[in-house]
């Protein structure tokens, strides 16, 4: 395994890392409430172990959910927070006048170093989570400034004295600290604000200043500085090694509780901020790239962006609202309340109102035409059913871009037109043929419109005929015929005993037997031609 990069904190073991988080566990259990009261007992201390008796005094003193606790209870609570490492266990001579007395002021208990941490912590979430916090940008030039002369002293001849160097350096750090801090405080508020996207008219309003005035002075002033920091620090660089050393060997502080023998326990040491090498390099690290994954600068620049696009987001969403698609978190908000208010039953029939959620049906699926979908299979195992890409990735049918212009079919009424022309001038020219060959088909050789014409007279004619019965064997024909009152066309089929009427055309031969076709003109009819007309 490689060792540890200068700087980094030693690795622990699963079991050393278990009991640091275990030491968060009262902030999630049931009596969390009781938990956090006690903490801030022993937080309001220094070095001080408290009995069952005080602890309960100051409940009672300071009131809220511990006030109630008892003597039992309350040492129930204690024991359990000096298990998960928040309090320690204190030594102390006691007087007492009973057992029980004895037993609960002997068990005396004071607040461990991660303890205290974490309930500082929490106290500071539950205080001001939800507030915007202001970004300590004045700081930043007071960096600037700092570094810039820290720079300067540093390459004099001599060098700059340890203390001033000290005092430089520690005053250096915690204005950086503090306004790095407050950048990542206020940013996660605006993340927390850009989450939303139900702001009504004032709350965007107020977003809108946020972010073009506050936002954008924070980041041109950042821009501003940032090379100037950075230019301050690579003057420093060279020299920074040696100053460390200095001192170091001016004020080690606890670092001098190092080891010198193998008799004594390591004692583990944080050192202050700017005593260590890494520390410079995370400060490096913030104004400029170093290690190519890009500086808290540039993260800066692009949060600023994704916050502006989605102020565009929500104008948008506004613009909307304002053309009638209106948002409906009130409605929904007022929804919720009917809902946590209602009984099981109304609640369904609210559902049921509100969003038409009936019970389960099968609904069939129409099988293709290879594959038949019996009526109880399952949807799980069934075809599947194709979902339009639109509502697939939109949610909506609707057809984007802009509505196509009609189209113009004046080109094929045209051509409809002239074709329609064309059929009642080839039927009119088959018509005329058709009066000529009357009485003499079995001379004259018909066109294939005109055989197509008389065949389909003949078989009107014979549809419409009605049969009679004869003496002789057969039966005979009695108004057998047909017209076509917009040709000027009657034919009419009389049934001869021995006739044979044979019509020759270009598709072929058709002999009828026992039938002779009379075609006759249409009195009320005219030889004009007839005007088509196509919509």
């Amino acid at each position: 395994m490689e060792p540890p990069a200068p700087g980094t904190p030693p690795e622990t073991g699963d079991d050393e890392t278990r009991r640091r988080l275990d030491a968060y566990a009262y902030l999630s259990a049931p009596e969390r409430l009781e938990h956090i009261a006690i903490m801030r007992v022993f937080c309001g201390t220094l070095l001080a172990d408290l009995a069952v008796q005080d602890v309960l005094a100051k409940l009672r003193e300071s009131g809220g959910p511990g006030m109630k606790l008892d003597a039992d209870t309350l040492t129930a609570r204690l024991e359990q927070l000096e298990r998960w490492g928040n309090l320690l266990r204190g030594s102390h001579t006691v007087k007492a006048s009973s057992i029980t007395e004895y037993q609960r002021s002997r068990a005396r208990y004071q607040l461990s170093r991660l303890g205290e941490r974490i309930q500082r912590d929490a106290d500071g979430v539950l205080a001001e989570a939800d507030a915007a916090r202001e970004v300590s940008n004045e700081l930043l030039a007071l960096v600037e400034r700092g570094l810039r002369e820290l720079a300067e002293l540093a390459s004099e001849p001599g060098g700059i004295a340890p203390q001033d160097g000290l005092e430089r350096i520690s005053t250096l750090f915690v204005q950086f600290a503090e306004f790095a801090d407050s950048v990542r405080d206020f940013y996660a508020y605006l993340g927390q604000v850009l989450a939303r996207y139900d702001l009504d008219s004032s709350e965007y309003q107020g977003f809108k200043e946020l972010l073009l005035d506050y936002v954008e002075a924070i980041t041109e002033d950042v821009a501003f500085r940032a090379p100037r920091i950075s230019a301050a620090l690579d003057t420093l660089w060279p020299h920074l090694p040696a100053l460390l050393d200095r001192l170091d060997a001016h004020a080690q502080g606890l670092s001098g509780l190092s080891p010198q023998s193998e008799g004594r326990s390591e004692i583990r040491v944080q050192r202050s901020r700017g005593r260590e090498l890494a520390d410079w390099e995370g400060l490096r690290g913030w104004f400029s790239d170093t290690d190519g994954q890009g500086s808290q600068v540039d993260q800066l620049r692009d949060a600023t962006l994704r916050a502006l696009q989605s102020l565009l987001a929500n104008a948008k969403r506004m613009l909307r609202s304002a053309t009638g698609e209106m948002s409906r978190r009130r409605d929904l908000l007022r929804l919720a309340r009917w809902f946590d208010e209602a009984a099981p039953q109304d609640a369904h029939d609210v559902a049921v109102a509100a969003f038409g959620l009936y019970g389960a049906r099968h609904l069939g699926i129409p099988p293709a035409t290879d594959e038949v979908v019996p009526a109880y299979t399952s949807w799980w195992t069934g075809p599947v059913v194709e979902v339009p890409v639109a509502l697939r990735e939109r949610g909506s049918r609707a057809q984007r871009g802009r509505t196509a212009t009609v189209e113009d079919h004046s080109a094929q009424k045209h051509r409809l037109r002239e074709a329609a022309r064309e059929r009642a001038a080839a039927r009119k020219a088959a018509t005329d043929e058709l009066r000529s060959a009357s009485g003499r088909f079995n001379d004259v050789r018909l066109t294939s419109a005109a055989l197509s014409l008389l065949l389909e007279l003949l078989a009107t004619a014979l549809g419409n005929a009605q049969l009679r019965r004869r003496e002789v064997p057969g039966f005979g024909l009695d108004a057998a015929w047909s017209e076509d009152a917009d040709l000027g066309i009657r034919l009419t089929v009389h049934r001869t005993a021995g006739a044979r009427t044979l019509l020759h055309s270009a598709d072929g031969d058709l002999l009828l037997d026992d039938l002779e076709l009379v075609i006759d003109r249409i009195s009320a009819a005219t030889d004009s031609e007839a005007e088509v007309s196509v919509s």
